[in-house]
């Protein structure tokens, strides 16, 4: 017995059946007795006979008629059972029943867990592995068979697949670790467990390591679940298994169960089968570094975070439809890989684009000139211009130090800086090594901008005082280098190691002893990762290579003639990064970039002064203010924006009114607003005039113009409950999910293997990517939005997308903006509007509207409508400010009309 481990461990107790509990079907239940085996097996001395529980569909499969196409072999870790994995056995039984593969699932409870046999024997990896094999001969189970682990379940899975290689034709684990990194400790809450003086207490004698498992579920488990987890282990009798499993963790070299947890880590880097890799980042114990190292000894591996889900995965998120998802791409037959995944009747488009030009070129060549390339409008003593002489030596100085200091192609480096030189002269240095940058805005908010730090695992981190501060206070990944200069000590608070002087310094001084930078990366290599806004639920990072990168560029200098000679003010983040790309002069100007609203409209006027600029990049919020603050011109503001002559404005929906206020503070720009998203930041395009047209027609949502160069539409039509189906099509006045194909549509997301299989789902264009919107084609071709797919409502009578009734309702007299919420079920939910008010009906608390307002809103809206609501201000996201977040106003609607406080959304 292992030290520490108290005697009650060493209790007997045969196997049993389970009582009845919520979602487990007692046909899936049956007891396997291993009868004592003789001789030796590779990691076994436990030679007694053995009775375990499991769960097994093959007996439901045999009812339903039909014939497996292979075995899902599930082991659950510690202190959980079979229980964690009822999802996968009820949905691999409706997939068969729907004429899908079908899979038995067999869910193992190991021996001293669950209602198995408890032995009284300690049980180490090696003893658990040689289990699992021993049970597995006894069910003549033959392939092909996939693993699926969980917690310590996954390292013993893993061990059975190194073993089985002749039967195992695919992995898929959650939440697990086969590597301890010798220089990091074992995470907190397992050091305090394996306390000699705790771990008894903790596992055995108290539930206190079973509740504290349960505790860390994301939501929180409803009781009669958590119930059925604790099931098997009431009595310190039963927990001895709980205690024998935390002890056997092997916290270094001399603990017995290293050596074969090496001989698994060894194993699985030498597997080839397909894999999957689930992870749930809000995990206390199995943290990020271990899913980095899975991923690194299977480099092939599909990996999927589910954002916001901890520990207990299967319960956190919707682990079985993945895994049957991707059963069904990989291994259709059980056998074959697939190889595709299943796609919808459609063509290909024009692929056509220049790769060759890497993203630097316009750099380099004008690398002589002297002329302006950046102007910084928010400095210390005024605007600052730096020259493309000046920028290009500077990239080049920095490119070199960084090679200097180890940064290596592949490498992430995070960005956590403002718009700007430095973040410029940065982010072209890292893109021209063959580094991947990572751009996640502090529009985010520190909560979502830290979800995609630690998602990103940034190798290196590049930041202003800010961005150090909180990648120190909240841990984020990555060795530190400083953009300012920092006194000793802040630098070791920060566990700062060098400055982006320092780095200059060291490049220039490698330079001129000869040295050349690295041989350019190929237009196939991955060249960023940058974060969507977050306004739909959590942010992903979009990765892009350097073609894809390239070929944005050229889609924004065709669609709107910028290059060289042009001079940009870019108030939207992207377009300041592109603008040296496009050899256009860029100037970033005074705001703040975490909240476009604080963009003024003399501010505006001192950014065109101070680059001759011509074109003009702003945000809806920002334009917005920027109209607000109209007043304030001078004379001289008003004579430098009419040298503008172009205005775009992107990011959410822009109103004619509003861009017919904007040209009269420009009058000799060309007012345009651009559809597209971090997947693609330029798909469709539609001028003012086109905006007003729009107004005089009969048609639902927003115009948002027609496809730019080289980009195609098309629609996957909505079905009756809301979901996109069919063959895409670009047939007028069919809606459904906006799907898009150009060459400067992104690679993937990162890390996020069942969002890349959603968006490309039924695309049969490599460059294809299904964005969430829905909308419809005109008869002119151009491309409607009606809102988000997420927040079409499934009324009793039919389907309703918000924004064509949001529309009306702003229509009316002291109406501003306007909100669609749905609820209710899917097929019968109700209409709920919330309107923010204006002038004198103007409210400042949430309420039901008044009886003439609401008769308004609802003659307007052409739906029935539940309910309409006031509020002072309807909540929207934090990127943008201006787009509304429905989801948000849904809950808070059902909840205000279910007799909750009618508090602020």
């Amino acid at each position: 017995m292992t030290a520490g481990l108290p005697r009650v461990a060493a209790s007997t107790a045969p196997a049993t059946q389970p009582p009845s509990l919520p979602g487990l079907d007692p046909a899936w239940s049956r007891l396997v007795t291993v009868p004592a085996r003789s001789g030796d097996r590779p990691g076994g001395t436990d030679r007694h006979e053995r009775t375990w529980h499991l769960l097994d569909t093959a007996g439901s499969l045999a009812a339903l008629g039909v014939e497996p196409v292979g075995t899902l072999l599930c082991v659950h870790g510690n202190p959980t059972w079979s229980y964690l994995w009822r999802s996968v056995l009820r949905t691999s039984l409706e997939v068969a029943a729907a004429g899908g593969p079908a899979w038995r699932v067999v869910a193992v409870d190991q021996l001293d867990m669950g209602f198995s046999e408890r032995t009284g024997v300690q049980r180490g990896l090696p003893q658990r592995v040689a289990d699992l094999g021993a049970l597995t001969d006894e069910l003549g189970l033959t392939g092909p068979v996939v693993t699926l682990g969980h917690d310590w379940g996954g390292v013993v899975s893993l061990g059975w697949a190194v073993d089985h290689p002749d039967l195992v034709v695919g992995v898929t684990t959650c939440n697990t670790a086969v590597h301890q990194p010798d220089d990091a400790q074992i995470p907190a809450p397992l050091r305090l467990a394996l306390r000699p003086q705790l771990l008894g207490r903790a596992t055995v004698l108290t539930p206190a390591f079973l509740e504290t498992t349960l505790a860390i579920a994301h939501p929180r488990l409803d009781r009669p679940v958590a119930d059925a987890y604790r099931a098997p282990y009431r009595g310190a009798a039963r927990r001895g298994g709980v205690g024998g499993f935390v002890a056997d963790i092997p916290v270094d070299a001399a603990h017995p169960s290293a050596p074969e947890l090496d001989r698994i880590a060894a194993g699985v880097a030498a597997l080839e089968v397909p894999a999957l890799l689930m992870w749930g980042p809000r995990d206390p114990v199995f943290l990020e570094r271990y899913l980095d190292d899975l991923a690194e000894r299977l480099p092939h591996a599909d990996v999927h975070r589910f954002e916001g889900a901890g520990h207990l995965l299967p319960d956190d998120a919707d682990v079985a439809g993945t895994v049957f998802d991707w059963l069904g791409d990989h291994l259709p037959d059980g056998h074959t890989p697939a190889g595709a995944e299943p796609r919808l009747q459609s063509d290909d488009g024009d692929s056509s684009t220049d790769a060759s030009r890497p993203l630097w070129a316009a750099l380099d060549d004008l690398r002589d000139s002297d002329e302006a390339a950046l102007v910084e409008m928010a400095v210390a003593g005024g605007p600052r211009t730096v020259s493309w002489r000046l920028l290009a030596r500077r990239v080049d100085e920095i490119a070199a130090g960084l090679v200097d200091l180890g940064v290596r192609p592949g490498d992430r480096v995070s960005l956590l800086v403002t718009p700007g030189a430095d973040l410029t002269a940065v982010l072209y240095a890292c893109v021209r090594i063959g580094a991947v940058v990572v751009v996640a805005d502090a529009g985010l908010g520190l909560r979502g901008l830290t979800r995609a730090v630690r998602g990103a695992r940034p190798d290196w981190i590049i930041g202003a005082l800010p961005g150090l501060g909180a990648a120190r206070a909240l841990g984020w990944p990555g060795r530190r280098i400083a953009t300012v200069a920092l006194p000793a000590p802040a630098r070791r608070a920060l566990r700062v190691e060098h400055t982006l002087v320092d780095v200059a310094r060291r490049g220039a001084r490698r330079l001129a002893d000869g040295a050349a930078l690295p041989e350019a990366p190929s237009s196939d290599a991955p060249a960023a990762v940058l974060f969507t806004s977050g306004s739909t639920g959590p942010a992903k990072g979009v990765v892009y290579t350097h073609g894809q990168l390239g070929a944005v560029r050229d889609a924004l200098a065709t669609q709107y003639d910028i290059g060289v000679g042009t001079g940009l003010v870019a108030g939207f983040a992207p377009f300041a990064l592109l603008g040296p790309a496009l050899g256009a002069r860029s100037v970033a100007p005074d705001m703040d970039v975490t909240a476009p609203r604080t963009l003024t409209a003399t501010a505006v006027a001192a950014s065109v002064t101070a680059a001759d600029a011509t074109v003009v990049f702003l945000s809806p919020a920002a334009l917005a203010n920027v109209v607000a603050t109209a007043s304030a011109l001078t004379e001289a503001d008003r004579a430098a924006l009419g040298r503008v002559r172009l205005f775009l404005s992107a990011g959410a929906p822009v109103s004619a009114a509003l861009l017919t206020a904007a040209t009269e503070l420009m009058p000799n720009a060309s007012a345009h607003t651009p559809y597209g998203m971090t997947e693609g930041l330029l798909m469709t395009d539609v001028d003012l005039d086109g905006v007003r047209a729009a107004g005089a027609a009969d048609q639902e949502g927003i115009c948002v113009g027609v496809p730019a160069a080289n980009v195609r539409v098309r629609i996957a039509p909505l079905d009756g409950s809301g979901e996109p189906t069919g063959a895409l099509t670009d047939e007028p006045g069919v809606t459904g999910e906006i799907v898009v194909a150009a060459p400067h549509v992104r690679e993937r997301y990162d890390r996020l293997w069942r969002q890349n299989r959603v968006s490309r789902l039924g695309v049969d264009d490599p460059r294809g990517h299904r964005t969430g919107d829905v909308g419809h084609l005109d008869d002119s071709g151009r491309l409607w939005v009606e809102g988000r797919l997420q927040h079409v409502l499934t009324t009793p009578d039919g389907v309703v997308t918000p924004v064509g009734p949001e529309q009306r309702i702003e229509r009316v007299d002291g109406v501003g903006r306007a909100g669609l919420a749905g609820i209710g079920p899917s097929g019968t939910q109700q209409a709920v509007a919330v309107v923010e008010t204006t002038g004198p009906r103007r409210v400042r608390r949430p309420a039901l509207a008044d009886p003439d307002v609401a008769a308004a809103v609802r003659s307007a809206a052409g739906i029935p409508l539940a309910a309409v609501l006031v509020v002072p201000v309807l909540p929207t996201d934090i990127r943008h400010n201006s787009k509304v977040d429905r989801a948000r106003l849904s809950r808070w609607a059902d909840s205000v009309l279910s007799g909750g406080r009618m508090a602020r959304p």
